[in-house]
């Protein structure tokens, strides 16, 4: 059954968070149900949490000095970064929404695998990338969340990014969670290291998020995401500092004080979904996923897939 086909729920009491949801993903298979578990996770659970952590997932990858090295080469976040994120944004949000079973999962899959084709990535890059959107949630929702993922949830979820892998034609992804680990500890010591591409597309991409931000408040921006983007050989790759301590404890304390909140009020939309939050792309949220496409991408043909050894 598609799973906007299944069951939804409400707010309790018109503001409180339904405790239904997390039965039912208690009931559900991590492995066999994990579409519809990352549905309820993204869609009811976690929707601010999972957003804000993959977005750090992907400034992470920057860290990479050969992904770094290609999204240098591309210029689309110098170019046309709000457009970049937004489409990334989208993209993502409808395979969690969906799943790769849904009619917009199976697009926004397809619109990913065409764009990746024009360029020749090695597979290392894609499991590293693959492991930031693993990553990041679990992390994120352990320290910062109302709660953690729960170990069950957590299987899901890696089951989930794992079968996203699988249908990008990534070879020798890992069975586990610890074993993915492992490759990435030995994947950062080779390529998480100084790059002047790394330090150019974080400060692109450090531009978009200052553009949401009032003129007083910009010079924040930089210091906030490396006092959560802590890791000194991540801040070393991308030529960064580290932020001050004290910012770090306000930061965390603010994030503690939030999901307190989150904790007995479901703010925002219940479920919240892929069209609900500001979109300053494309206004009134009109777009095809198929034309969610780079800007120097887009009319060209898509070639044969071209993953690299």
């Amino acid at each position: 059954m598609p799973i906007d086909a299944k069951q939804t729920y409400a707010k309790r009491l018109g503001f409180m968070p339904d405790p239904e949801v997390a039965k039912e993903i208690a009931r559900l298979d991590a492995h066999d149900d994990c579409q519809r578990i990352v549905h309820l996770l993204t869609s009811y659970e976690f929707p601010w949490d999972i957003t804000r952590s993959l977005e750090l997932a992907l400034f992470y990858t920057y860290g990479s000095n050969r992904v770094s090295r290609l999204l240098d080469r591309t210029g689309e976040f110098r170019d046309h970064g709000q457009k970049r994120y937004d489409d990334t944004r989208l993209l993502i949000a409808h395979l969690m929404e969906s799943g790769w079973d849904g009619d917009c999962g199976r697009r926004a899959l397809a619109r990913m695998n065409e764009s990746h084709a024009h360029y020749t990535i090695p597979n290392d890059d894609f499991l590293f990338v693959l492991w930031t959107f693993i990553e990041f949630p679990i992390r994120w929702t352990s320290t910062s969340a109302h709660r953690p993922m729960t170990d069950h949830e957590q299987r899901a979820w890696f089951s989930f990014w794992r079968g996203i892998g699988e249908r990008m034609g990534l070879r020798d992804v890992p069975h586990t969670k610890a074993a993915l680990d492992a490759f990435v500890r030995e994947y950062s010591k080779v390529h998480m290291v100084p790059d002047p591409a790394s330090a150019r597309v974080a400060e692109a991409t450090m531009d978009i998020l200052r553009g949401w931000l009032p003129d007083a408040l910009r010079p924040l921006a930089a210091p906030i995401v490396y006092c959560l983007l802590d890791e000194p050989a991540f801040l070393a790759a991308v030529g960064a500092s580290p932020s001050p301590a004290a910012l770090g404890v306000v930061v965390r304390g603010a994030l503690s004080a939030l999901a307190g909140v989150r904790k007995v009020w479901a703010i925002g939309a219940y479920p919240n979904r892929v069209d609900d939050p500001l979109d300053r792309t494309y206004p009134d949220h009109r777009y095809r996923i198929e034309d969610l496409v780079p800007d120097r991408l887009r009319g060209r043909r898509p070639p044969a897939s071209k993953l690299a050894s």
